[in-house]
């Protein structure tokens, strides 16, 4: 499966963007999908990622309450929603997708296909 995000830019500390990342190939609509984010000089971490076929959302505790995702099957495009951000959100942003569900979906090794990633950066 091949994966196109995008929606990424600058914004204020508070404002919001909503990420995208469209998935294709011929079983694209069977993968799970997710959103890992690093920052300079961090390790890759887990943000969010969209259980299918449960349609189950899981977050980090860092985003909770601030972030939601969701997906279009028809479009088989799975979308961030990220509101009230802050400069700590700063960071690339990378889907990922995962064709059987891993208890250890936090894990980034866990997943077989990522984008290319876009960058968000969060002015204070």
């Amino acid at each position: 499966v091949q994966l196109q995000a995008s929606g990424g830019g600058l914004v204020q500390a508070g404002g919001s963007l909503r990420l995208s990342c469209a998935a294709s190939g011929r079983t694209g609509s069977s993968y799970s999908l997710g959103w890992f984010r690093q920052a300079p000089g961090k390790e890759r971490e887990f943000v969010a990622a969209f259980r299918w076929p449960t349609r189950s959302p899981y977050y980090a505790d860092s985003v909770k309450g601030r972030f939601t995702i969701s997906r279009d099957n028809a479009k088989n495009t799975v979308y961030l929603q990220m509101n009230s951000l802050k400069p700590e959100d700063t960071a690339v942003y990378y889907c990922t997708a995962r064709l059987i569900w891993s208890t250890q979906y936090y894990n980034p090794g866990q997943y077989d296909h990522w984008g290319q990633g876009t960058l968000v950066t969060v002015s204070s």
